[in-house]
């Protein structure tokens, strides 16, 4: 017996020696950098070297945020959208050290505000916060079912339907939080509030989100990796798509510029707002076809069951309405008034830099820095808060994805010290400004394109193609 427990003793203690003679293997950022596949996928974290390409399926963010930042120094990112003990979780991945890198003073600043604001508790939510979020969310959802219902008279019945279409818009930034995990702090409760409430009430899907937005956090505005910059043939944000399109590594599809790409880009700039106002039917369908595809997504059975009950009670109160003119103007004005929203979310990105493939290769293009370029903030009043959802501090989230969004006017003023100290950009314009800027933005790729000869319609990988084969 003594026998067989010193032999265990010495195999754990050999398996111990070969263990820690592996997590101390020295590597450098170039070796690293030749670990970006599926098949072997390597990052960086604290400068530690992890092994992650077991955990790729199983990542509860999905797969292309890992994947985009594959052979990458990840340490920011993993910060921002991680709670503390994920970090225990990385010891099994580990496979070495890095040895050739330390952060520049930037990032040493900006982690610095990082720890000062979970130190001073600004990443804990104030419930009464909140709390009043569902009073006023209820007061809006009731008002408007009781104009709707009640009413006897269509222009009441309309003005239910602005109604309707605001509470969706403010209803939107729920969404937004329960997606970053930043009210309870628990992925299972945030993620069954969104799956749940989010979407019986609102219909889009809260698994479409994350899955695009997740991936937009990470490469903010790069041309082949940021679908939320990628709205060819509608919209080309930057003349870098003209004429060529461009290869969707989030869609996995060419994404061309065709004759009539040309067109709607040619108009872009007189078509955005019409488009914005409509643009919640796309959200709509694309929601319905990554609930039923074979997409691994949280919640499905009741991202599913909610967004048909959204349906259900939606249509039930278009039944109210008298007539088939009724219903279509109670329709459009819902959902136009809802896209003040979209207008919103474009404005935080679509005026900034655009850039080509994957960031963080240098000290310039470290995660603050490309968060700092690409994202601008909308200036305004204390008091104007509730109408932005904390969107107006989109510098401030895309740095602290997961801090509460009451807290993020304090952050603010933190960053603005940090750019001042290392003269960095902060991007910050009002409401109308930043309107102007992206217009201005629009515009320029729409002349562009006016310019560009030779182009031919491409069916099928159009628009039109995509409606008629269900392709999201």
């Amino acid at each position: 017996m003594a026998t067989v427990v010193k032999t265990v003793e010495n195999t754990n203690e050999s398996s111990l020696r070969s263990r820690k003679k592996i997590i101390n293997t020295p590597y450098t950022v170039q070796d690293v950098a030749q670990h970006n596949t599926k098949d072997d996928l390597w990052i960086i974290i604290n400068n530690k070297v992890y092994d992650v390409t077991k955990w790729i399926a199983y990542h509860p963010g999905g797969e292309l945020p890992i994947l985009n930042l594959a052979g990458h120094d990840v340490t920011d990112a993993f910060r921002g959208f991680h709670p503390d003990w994920a970090y225990n979780k990385l010891t099994t991945f580990q496979v070495g050290i890095l040895v050739d890198y330390q952060p520049n003073q930037i990032v040493k600043d900006y982690r610095a505000i990082d720890d000062r604001l979970r130190r001073e508790g600004y990443y804990q939510t104030h419930y009464s916060f909140y709390f009043k979020l569902y009073i006023w969310l209820s007061f809006l959802f009731g008002l408007a079912m009781y104009l709707t219902i009640y009413s006897t008279e269509v222009k009441w019945q309309l003005v239910g339907a602005a109604v309707l279409g605001m509470f969706w818009q403010q209803l939107a930034f729920i969404g937004h939080d329960t997606g970053h995990i930043s009210i309870s702090h628990n992925r299972e409760i945030d993620g069954w509030i969104g799956s749940t409430v989010g979407n019986f009430f609102g219909g889009v899907s809260l698994a479409w989100w994350k899955r695009t937005h997740n991936v937009h956090h990470v490469v903010p505005n790069s041309v082949q990796y940021d679908p939320d910059i990628q709205h060819l043939p509608i919209f080309a944000v930057s003349e870098k798509v003209i004429p060529n399109g461009v290869f969707s590594n989030y869609h996995q599809k060419q994404m061309n510029f065709d004759s009539f790409a040309k067109f709607m880009v040619s108009h872009q700039h007189i078509l955005y707002y019409p488009v914005m106002a409509v643009a919640r039917f796309n959200l709509y369908l694309q929601s319905v076809l990554l609930l039923f595809s074979s997409v691994r997504v949280q919640c499905k059975k009741a991202e599913i069951v909610s967004v048909f009950l959204f349906w259900c009670w939606y249509t039930y109160v278009l039944s109210y309405l008298p007539s088939t003119s009724a219903i279509i103007a109670y329709v459009l004005i819902s959902h136009v008034i809802a896209g003040i929203v979209h207008v919103q979310i474009c404005l935080s990105h679509f005026p900034m830099e655009i850039y080509d493939g994957v960031p963080y290769n240098s000290d310039d293009e470290c995660y603050c820095i490309t968060q700092l370029k690409t994202t601008l903030n909308i200036d305004c009043p204390e008091w104007m808060d509730w109408f932005h959802g904390g969107l107006q501090f989109q510098v401030e989230h895309h740095l602290f994805p997961r801090l509460p969004r009451h807290n993020l006017r304090v952050a603010r003023k933190m960053i603005k010290e940090l750019c001042k100290k290392h003269n960095l950009p902060y991007y910050e314009y009002g409401f109308f400004d930043a309107n102007r800027l992206l217009l201005v933005t629009l515009k320029k790729a729409a002349e562009v394109a006016k310019k560009t000869k030779g182009i031919q319609f491409s069916f099928k990988n159009s628009i039109i193609g995509d409606l008629l084969y269900a392709r999201g």
